[in-house]
């Protein structure tokens, strides 16, 4: 019987497919017979919306016309061919198998010879990224979904599993049946916090804060692990000197807790044995992303609450393959296989991939791409199942920077993308349910995908092969299937660091019925991948980067999903079944900021940033006064949000936009 998995969030749920449905596995260690409603409907979706073939035009001005793929291939070797490497960007997605990417990968930066291939996983899982190589040397998550069983508390904090990782939010719930006491620290009231056992509702971006006070407080009453510190950690004493000089009381002030809330936060840390703390968008899409990051880590670090069953920093990967394209080596700012560009990795790859064109260094990320291309700098961009336009910051601006370019490219197994009407080839490729390989889940749980209907439409491994072969390489690609892709991708993970990426242990043909965890065991004699195998610990603090609200624009902007919808909707919006939770575009109020603006539940109002209006319907909720919410489903949300990114991970700050609201008929008079 065929089996895939699912192709939304990174728990990477496993179907087992009968008669055209799905039916989840009960043996299935990541998901354990659970699926969400967003999952079970993926058999109901395969066929909306999808783009079926090849099209082009001369000039964004013009309409479509059928071309065929022989001829789309050709003119996008030509217009590589006529411009410089630099001026060539790839921009790939978080819902591509480890083939696609991987051959995407090779070709950018083997064989084109450009570092700019970067990810839409650059807009959620950066920061992150950065956060786990700044504090122990490697991008590895060193907590496994299981562990939640073993662990004693739960911080979620900027996640809202209990709506965009269900299946896992089910897990934790069993868990606190069990006595896992759970703390959630999120400005909004959500259907997460609801089930919490405390819920701090802090003032948007005083997560360092936070953070901060509680490292503060853990260090003055001696509740540190003094033999970790000794032997695993590195920069301890910097940087209790630094936390020690903060003030405990403006801390305090800054999150708007009470000191009542605050101690039983403390309590509740000091009194588990096991700890976990978990998080997501909330925390990396920031100005300060990494900064929250090392955060977390640090409280790990000098409590010990790391290398150890039950406990451990947690990244919530968002999308089902974003950590398959870490591993890769998808983001423009790492070489392949988590090696970064050093000379000695050059050196390897190069010999590897039998290329002498790879890139000294770094390339543009997402944003950055996009950014040059408004400069007049990017003349081909290969979109590969992803809408930049809808998920980019500053919508306006993106518009305006894509209409630059001379020819984009867009692979995709659906017809509606807004960046479609920027594009000049379009060619539609495999969906879920057609395409066969592998991906890998938030826990570094590696799972096959097999396809269970048949499908005349291309793999995006292929159509990156057929550009390859285009541009002269055929005998670099000549990949028959996509187990002969990651046959050859395992053979490079032990190019990797010291070979902790250990998915060349891996079996293909085994993996269709059992999954392969990555690097397990990492950890476990407490050596980290650091130079000296050290923790690194980092003092930060708020450095205050994000949009700041004012008079003029009085309220905070959050952003997130909502449970049954998933980034711009190509498939969910069109499913009945998913437009019975929540509408696709409201605004979260508080009840006594709708009061002073007299507005009410239902009443559809304008939000208005620096860049741009939106219009949504107010739902009223316990939100932070001040604090607004919409969600991801609203399509034109990002013409709100702000051209800042965290200027290390690059990664855009969505949650902290200034805006005011303003009933309808105030602006449409």
């Amino acid at each position: 019987m065929k089996q895939s998995v699912c192709s939304y969030c990174g728990v990477g749920c496993k179907f087992e497919i009968k008669d055209g449905k799905l039916k989840a596995l009960k043996s299935y260690p990541t998901n354990l017979g659970m699926s969400c409603a967003k999952g079970m409907s993926l058999s109901q979706s395969i066929d909306i919306n999808r783009l079926d073939g090849v099209e082009s035009r001369d000039s964004i001005q013009d309409e479509f016309k059928p071309s065929s793929y022989d001829e789309a291939i050709s003119h996008i070797a030509s217009c590589i061919k006529q411009t410089t490497p630099k001026k060539v960007g790839f921009y790939l997605s978080g819902q591509m198998l480890n083939e696609d990417y991987y051959v995407a990968n090779k070709l950018a930066k083997g064989f084109v010879g450009t570092p700019n291939c970067d990810t839409n996983s650059r807009t959620c899982m950066a920061s992150a990224v950065v956060g786990y190589k700044k504090s122990f040397g490697v991008d590895y998550v060193p907590v496994r979904m299981q562990d939640i069983d073993k662990a004693n508390l739960l911080i979620l904090i900027g996640a809202n599993p209990a709506e965009s990782h269900v299946v896992l939010f089910n897990r934790i719930k069993k868990a606190q049946k069990q006595g896992l006491k759970v703390v959630v620290i999120d400005p909004r009231e959500t259907l997460t916090s609801l089930k919490a056992d405390l819920h701090l509702a802090i003032k948007p971006n005083s997560d360092i804060e936070l953070l901060n006070l509680l490292a503060k407080r853990l260090i003055e009453d001696g509740c540190v692990d003094s033999e970790f510190i000794s032997k695993h950690s590195d920069g301890y004493k910097e940087y209790k000197k630094q936390i020690l000089n903060l003030d405990s009381d403006k801390l305090l002030e800054a999150t708007t807790l009470s000191q009542d809330e605050f101690e039983e936060f403390v309590s509740l840390w000091k009194s588990s044995p096991n700890i976990i703390t978990a998080w997501t968008m909330g925390v990396n899409q920031s100005s300060q992303g990494v900064d929250k990051n090392l955060a977390i880590n640090n409280l790990h670090i000098i409590t010990g609450q790391i290398a150890k069953e039950g406990s451990g920093p947690f990244s919530l990967t968002g999308q089902p393959n974003a950590m398959g394209g870490r591993e890769v080596g998808g983001l423009s700012t790492t070489l392949a296989v988590h090696l970064d560009y050093t000379p000695e990795s050059i050196q390897k790859v190069s010999k590897f991939w039998q290329t002498s064109k790879l890139p000294s260094g770094v390339g543009l990320t997402a944003f950055e791409m996009i950014q040059e291309a408004y400069n007049g700098n990017i003349d081909v961009l290969i979109v590969s199942h992803t809408d930049p336009l809808y998920h980019l910051p500053n919508q306006n601006f993106i518009k305006k920077a894509l209409s630059r370019i001379g020819l984009i490219v867009e692979l995709n197994s659906y017809d509606n993308s807004q960046t479609s009407h920027y594009a000049h080839i379009r060619i539609g490729v495999k969906a879920f349910g057609e395409k066969e390989g592998t991906q890998t889940n938030l826990d570094r749980t590696l799972t096959r995908v097999e396809a269970f209907r048949d499908s005349n439409l291309p793999q995006e491994w292929e159509v990156f092969s057929d550009i390859a072969k285009a541009l002269g390489y055929k005998e670099y690609f000549g990949y028959q299937s996509s187990q002969d892709v990651f046959e050859e991708y395992q053979l490079m993970c032990k190019l990797s660091y010291k070979q902790h990426l250990d998915i060349y242990k891996a079996d293909y043909q085994k993996l269709k019925d059992e999954p392969f965890v990555w690097g397990e065991g990492l950890f476990d004699d407490v050596k980290f991948l650091t130079p000296n195998q050290k923790a690194k610990l980092h003092f930060v603090n708020n450095k205050h980067l994000s949009e700041k609200s004012d008079s003029s624009y009085p309220f905070v902007l959050l952003t997130g999903r909502i449970r049954d919808q998933w980034h711009s909707g190509s498939k969910t919006r069109h499913i009945p079944s998913l437009l019975k939770h929540k509408e696709l575009e409201f605004v979260e109020l508080n009840p006594k900021d709708a009061k002073e603006l007299c507005v009410s539940e239902g009443d559809e109002v304008y939000i208005v940033s620096k860049r741009d209006k939106i219009k949504a319907t107010v739902k009223l909720t316990n939100i932070k006064e001040k604090t607004i919410f919409v969600p991801i489903s609203h399509l034109q949300i990002n013409s709100l949000t702000p051209s800042i990114i965290d200027e290390v991970s690059k990664e855009p700050d969505y949650n902290h936009s200034a805006v005011y609201i303003a009933k309808s008929e105030e602006l449409e008079a």
